[in-house]
């Protein structure tokens, strides 16, 4: 019986070679540093805040490294402060993040849709743009399924509104030196 022993360092592997994994994908950076305020309600803070932490996150990957957080009572409140921020001219945007349910004193739907009207307005007026993670539900419940829901919902938003903010800021940057140039005017 011939019997042929192999070298344990010659031997072949049945695994396959590692896949190499893509790089995060690589976000341009900024001409100017760039300096965010994040206004945040506290009304339902354990949920509102993953948007806030989502947010910083994403921001940091999009190098926007310089973001101030500040906390007002409710979502009613974020528009002046966002209006105050953006007179400041200390903040290239603004972010603003609550969630606005029914508690049967307001309707919701009045306080939400005055809040992102009052924002819209801020940005307009100012030329700083502000961006909304003011959300509201049709139904929210005290339970805990619906705070594990709307908290994966936030982090979600918090993603998204960083992705939009840093986009947005990018845009404005290569539009305001056009502008600068003369090629737009």
């Amino acid at each position: 019986m011939n019997q042929m022993l192999q070298d344990p360092q010659t031997e072949t592997s049945q695994t396959p070679p590692p896949v190499p994994v893509d790089p995060a994908p690589a976000h341009p950076r900024f001409a100017k540093p760039q300096r965010v305020a994040f206004v945040q309600a506290c009304w339902h803070r354990d949920v509102v805040a993953e948007a806030r932490i989502a947010f910083m996150k994403e921001a940091e990957a999009r190098h926007l490294t310089h973001v101030d957080v500040f906390e007002v009572p409710g979502s009613f409140e974020i528009p002046l402060h966002a209006q105050v921020l953006a007179k400041t001219r200390r903040y290239t945007a603004i972010v603003a993040a609550g969630l606005v349910v029914d508690g049967g004193i307001y309707r919701h739907e009045f306080v939400a849709d005055t809040v992102i009207k009052a924002l819209m307005d801020v940005q307009l007026r100012t030329e700083v743009p502000v961006f909304s993670a003011v959300l509201t539900p049709q139904q929210f419940h005290e339970t805990e399924a619906h705070y594990d829901f709307f908290r994966k919902h936030f982090a979600i938003k918090g993603v998204e509104v960083a992705t939009a903010c840093a986009e947005t800021l990018h845009g404005l940057e290569r539009l305001r030196g056009q502008v600068a140039a003369g090629i737009v005017g």
